[in-house]
């Protein structure tokens, strides 16, 4: 009977401190309750965070596990991909298209992702599912963790933090963006007619195929803000290109290299990453 009547106050303080008073700062969700972790998301001030209850046991002090309902943009290896661009239970869903970057999750059966980008030899994925984050107790008012217990109705010790990652870097402007309606600033590649730093682009991608036309030189191009062509687009480093026709007529951003097309009157970007803007 006591063990059930512990049980059962450790239920009402959680579910007492499910919904947080409002944050009085915009606040850093990080993966791991550790202040040099990625992080997933911010916390505008006055948000109401909701916590995450089964996570309280393995939460350290000064942190409180919160509930993101997504969706999450994240990366997988296309060898962790499925005939049917289902991403493999177990494998991981990184915060950046590089081996090494931080671990955002872990796929389980069931998830729920849509294909939003192509880079290289990694898939950019959004993931429709809630993920447990961290933020610290110091910005939560008042908060109390409600106090986990083990079966028999004793108080259970929280895990030890875990070792801090670096943040991925942050994306450079993207070229081709401003005012709706005006076109695309011309792209300096000096006197050598081609640039070897890649760089971010935006704009409309549009098939250059017509019909009773001659082919164009390339498929595929970018149109700037005021419907002009300003650049074709060389896609032969990209995998996965039968999902590239997804990306007809909607915004998107490259990433790439760009050099002179062989009439020397366009430019010609060799895409690197390609996603939806």
């Amino acid at each position: 009977m006591k063990i059930k009547l512990s049980l059962l106050a450790a239920l009402l303080a959680a579910s007492s401190a499910l919904t947080a008073a409002p944050l009085t700062e915009t606040t850093a969700v990080h993966t791991k309750p550790d202040a040099g972790a990625p992080v997933i998301s911010f916390f505008k001030a006055g948000t109401e965070p909701t916590a995450a209850p089964d996570s309280v046991a393995s939460t350290p002090a000064g942190w409180m596990a919160v509930e993101l309902p997504g969706p999450f943009e994240a990366y997988v290896l296309n060898k962790d991909l499925t005939k049917g661009l289902d991403v493999v239970p177990g494998a991981n869903l990184t915060l950046a298209p590089k081996i090494g970057a931080p671990v955002l999750t872990v796929s389980a059966k069931g998830d729920k992702t849509t294909i939003t980008g192509l880079h290289g030899k990694w898939t950019q994925v959004s993931l429709e599912r809630k993920l447990v984050g961290y933020i610290p107790v110091s910005s939560v008012p008042g908060y109390l963790p409600p106090i986990a217990t083990n079966a028999a109705g004793a108080a259970a010790s929280p895990a030890s933090a875990a070792a801090p990652f670096s943040p991925a870097p942050a994306s450079p402007v993207a070229y081709g963006t401003g005012a709706p309606g005006r076109a695309a600033p011309m792209v300096n590649l000096g006197d050598g007619g081609s640039s070897s730093l890649p760089r971010q682009f935006a704009g409309k991608f549009v098939s250059t195929r017509r019909a009773f036309t001659p082919r164009r030189p390339y498929d595929w191009a970018l149109n700037d803000d005021a419907g002009r062509r300003y650049a074709y687009l060389d896609v032969s480093k990209l995998l996965l290109t039968e999902q590239i026709e997804k990306y007809i007529d909607h915004g998107v951003v490259v990433y790439g290299a760009v050099k002179n097309a062989a009439d020397s009157k366009d430019i010609v970007i060799e895409v690197e990453s390609l996603q939806l803007r």
